[in-house]
């Protein structure tokens, strides 16, 4: 069967994609926009990948160039889990009024932690810090023995990694 012109930019896509994941991983591997065609900035990405990792630096995808692609891509992907290091430091208090990828996450927690009580708040995840938000986080604080704020600081913030840690190990082992 011929290779036709929608399977050669099918596998640029495929190429182009996997070098933009891996310009994540390593900075020195430009990102670019997956677009089916072969062009200079997908010459330079890969003529970077190859310098990076020891190859002939062509910028052609040779078998070599794309079964190394392909395995750089694969290991990151097949790695054990990072760690997510969102709480930006120890002495920011998360309060009423923010919003954001924090408090989506905050509330997510708080959302696993209390559905472990009875008679506990219900919290919808909506990325708001308001008044539910803090009303939980003081039922939360309350239940740990911590100062009943409302804020998020770092030392409320450990607690409800250490519950969610813990909820994760029960239910998942």
């Amino acid at each position: 069967m011929a290779y036709n012109e929608a399977q050669k930019k099918q596998h640029i896509i495929e190429l182009q994609t996997y070098l933009y994941a891996i310009s994540f991983i390593n900075k020195e591997i430009p990102p670019i926009v997956p677009d089916g065609v072969y062009n200079r900035e997908t010459i330079f990405a890969v003529k970077a990948f190859q310098h990076e990792y020891g190859l002939q630096e062509t910028g052609n995808t040779d078998p070599t160039t794309w079964n190394k692609i392909v395995s750089v891509y694969r290991s990151h992907i097949r790695a054990d889990p990072m760690p997510y290091n969102v709480f930006p430091s120890q002495n920011y208090i998360v309060h009423s009024g923010e919003s954001g990828q924090l408090v989506y996450i905050l509330q997510a927690m708080l959302g696993a932690i209390c559905s472990s009580y009875d008679n506990s708040p219900e919290i919808k995840v909506c990325g708001n810090y308001n008044k539910e938000t803090s009303e939980t986080v003081r039922f939360f604080q309350k239940k740990v023995g911590l100062p009943q704020s409302g804020n998020v600081d770092s030392g409320t913030w450990n607690m409800l990694v250490t519950c969610c840690e813990h909820i994760n190990n029960t239910l998942f082992k």
